[in-house]
């Protein structure tokens, strides 16, 4: 089954738009809204995530492959991605490099990370441990939810995913919450043993780094320029690991003048 997307925009290049993890192609909203004169603009949900199709496990492979389906295949697109659709991103022109133009990473390195990008292991466990059955309410969730995410941002987050049954009696996850527990050491990780024989990408490269996040530091910089050598960075100071909802006015205009180069 094709991935979810969403679409601004009926003029000019594409720029595709990838989520992280507990994300979905609606958190671009903001950024797809302010390029969406001068681009047509796609939102895509990635695997067990939003509205796109469940899986039995996470691949990066097979998420770049799936995403491939839905990227216009003229060689003209701009792909933007943010933590796990990073590396989402990363592998897509890696792998499909005919398929990407331009590529602008946010606050993610092609590394494996002992932390879950975003600190985010905690929250799926308590996020299942969330009893369903017998929810009143969102706020009775946020409240369930407090004492492991006291930031009501994150909380929001997180529960964006939280949705009513199709009765309306009952909630659902719409993420596909015991996979993404289960598979988070994979999503953490880069699978660089998979990409021997893989040339670097040649294309231009952005990467948006929060100052305040350490995802993207001189450490990982040797990995940076071994698979993208064609790149430039941006640290956006007062941000965090969320660069592009921390700071949407600065990361709309870096991607509308790197899009248009």
């Amino acid at each position: 089954m094709a991935l979810h997307s969403l679409t601004l925009g009926e003029h000019g290049s594409p720029v595709v738009f990838l989520h992280g993890l507990f994300g979905q192609g609606r958190n671009w909203t903001t950024i797809g809204k302010a390029l969406a004169g001068e681009h047509r603009i796609l939102m895509v949900d990635l695997p067990d995530h939003g509205r796109s199709p469940w899986t039995d496990h996470f691949d990066y492979f097979e998420v770049a492959e799936k995403v491939a389906a839905v990227v216009p295949d003229d060689g003209t697109a701009t792909v933007v991605g943010h933590s796990m659709g990073g590396k989402v991103a990363m592998l897509l022109a890696l792998t499909q490099p005919g398929l990407v133009r331009r590529l602008v990473v946010s606050d993610m390195s092609p590394v494996r990370y002992a932390e879950t990008p975003g600190g985010l292991s905690r929250y799926p466990h308590a996020l299942n441990a969330i009893d369903l059955t017998t929810l009143g309410s969102r706020e009775e969730a946020d409240g369930l939810l407090a004492p492991v995410a006291p930031d009501p941002a994150v909380r929001g987050f997180l529960l964006q995913n939280l949705r009513r049954d199709a009765d309306g009696d009952g909630w659902r996850w719409q993420a596909n919450l015991p996979l993404l527990e289960r598979d988070l050491p994979t999503i953490a990780d880069w699978p660089e043993d998979r990409l021997e024989g893989v040339a670097p990408f040649e294309g231009p490269v952005l990467w948006v780094a929060g100052g305040r996040s350490s995802y993207v530091t001189e450490e990982y910089e040797p990995a940076m320029d071994r698979w993208f050598p064609n790149n430039r960075r941006l640290v956006i100071k007062e941000a965090g690991h969320w660069v592009h909802s921390e700071q949407p006015e600065i990361f709309a205009e870096a991607v509308r003048r790197f899009a248009r180069d």
